[in-house]
């Protein structure tokens, strides 16, 4: 008889984390991921003390994160004339029993790739295929549909099917037919890297400018001999009618004229904007699209997980950290309940609804909304924060915001591990 086994469409951050995640229980998976090639693409994202956590767990520790990013130390918003809205320390520094991460996005995908490869087998990562479609079985299994790079097409059976196929994910678009098409708000986003020497801490998160016309910044590397960092960057505007402006492209590569002119006043006595964009290497544009949460993110022995489930605006930070927490979740889910479809549905149960509503949070701004507040109460300009915002109305923002996300550190701090150290799946005799 055939092994069990769990198919995962999708070998991004979300699908590389469940997989580490199965094979860590003794459930047998396969990755089915539609590159030829795997390449450290993407520039910097963060990983909450949330998510750090659940990395640990899997044996990836601050030994090798440090060598994909840095331990960020603060997150800081600053207004348009740059003086400070509001700032906190992050991860061991604001108490927290595990670091936040801000790291370079392809090196921490590779990292994950390479940790699975050598943990479960060559053969468990499959490059060139592509889910593009499942039957649920009548007897409780699942059937997909495979892709090949060449053109050909294959079917895989399997126990259960998760769907960590992205925001594009062709499985969430079988589950639910009539969902509405990606949504775009009119923010465009450029992204890029420059070496520079980092600012405030050293290893500081800063959004600066107002809501629709700003930068953030935060260093993706150590200092190298000469105090240089690789310093991550994007650059935002959001246009008031985005009807009138094209939202098809996928971080495709642009030139620097053809953005940097918007933050040409940008220039202060401890960062000139201008100076740190002009030395970036390359650039990369892409809308900051989601999509409408639904209603399930399960049909039968099919789950989706990470952007497939709930692709989100980047404004809280917290994408791929929701990506590994829903791993770590749906592991324990596991534990309890075998490698069912229960345990799909328990996820489910658990998880859709409030992971919803960080999605709309963050389409609100999510932690940025206080530079809305900031515009409507100033205009974006100020010479005391406290005159505009007092500082117990910031604090009970951001506090409001961490707890929605699953990151609020004394709940954190105070919780048992997702999985228990040890743990192991049932698993069923075969498919």
């Amino acid at each position: 008889m055939p092994k069990p086994l769990v198919l995962i469409a999708g070998g991004g951050i979300g699908g590389l984390a469940t997989a580490l995640t199965l094979h860590q229980i003794g459930v047998p998976v396969v990755v089915f991921e539609q590159v030829r090639e795997l390449k450290p693409l993407g520039v910097g994202i963060n990983l909450q003390p949330n998510a750090v956590r659940e990395l640990y767990d899997m044996g990836i520790g601050a030994d090798v994160l440090d060598r994909v990013g840095v331990p960020a130390k603060e997150w800081a918003l600053v207004g348009l004339n740059g003086n400070d809205i509001y700032s906190e320390p992050r991860g061991e520094h604001a108490g927290y029993n595990w670091p936040q991460y801000a790291v370079h996005r392809g090196k921490f995908h590779m990292l994950l790739a390479e940790t699975f490869v050598e943990r479960a087998g060559a053969d468990a990562l499959r490059l060139g295929q592509k889910v593009t479609g499942y039957v649920n079985n009548t007897d409780g299994t699942v059937t997909a549909r495979i892709t090949h790079a060449d053109g050909t097409t294959s079917e895989q059976n399997g126990t259960l099917l998760l769907g960590c196929d992205g925001i594009h994910s062709e499985v969430r678009a079988q589950m639910h037919p009539d969902q509405p098409p990606i949504h775009w708000g009119g923010a465009v986003m450029w992204r890029g890297t420059t070496m520079a020497k980092p600012i405030r801490t050293g290893s500081s998160f800063v959004g600066l400018g107002t809501h629709k016309h700003r930068m953030v910044i935060y260093p993706i590397s150590h200092p190298n001999e000469d105090g240089l960092a690789q310093i991550n960057w994007i650059a935002e505007v959001t246009y008031d009618d985005p009807s009138a402006h094209e939202n098809t492209g996928w971080f495709r590569q642009v030139a620097l004229d053809d953005f940097a002119h918007h933050f040409d006043g940008f220039k202060y006595d401890w960062l000139d904007v201008p100076e740190m964009l002009r030395g970036a290497e390359v650039a990369y544009e892409n809308p900051m699209i989601d999509r409408d949460p639904v209603t399930t993110w399960r049909d039968g022995s099919v789950l989706l997980l990470g952007d497939a489930a709930h692709a989100m605006y980047p404004t809280g930070s917290n994408g791929a950290s929701q990506a590994v927490v829903d791993a770590r979740v749906l592991g324990a889910k596991m534990v309890e309940h075998g490698v069912t479809a229960k345990a799909l549905a328990a996820f489910d149960e658990a998880m859709c609804g409030p992971i919803s509503e960080v999605i709309l949070r963050n389409r609100g701004a999510g932690p940025f909304g206080l530079l809305n507040m900031v515009d409507e109460r100033c205009g974006g300009e100020f010479d005391n924060i406290d005159d505009v915002i007092p500082a117990e109305e910031r604090a009970a923002f951001m506090q409001r915001y961490q707890a929605a996300a699953g990151f609020a550190k004394d709940a954190l701090n105070r919780a048992g591990r997702t999985i228990p150290d040890g743990a192991r799946a049932a698993v069923p005799e075969a498919v």
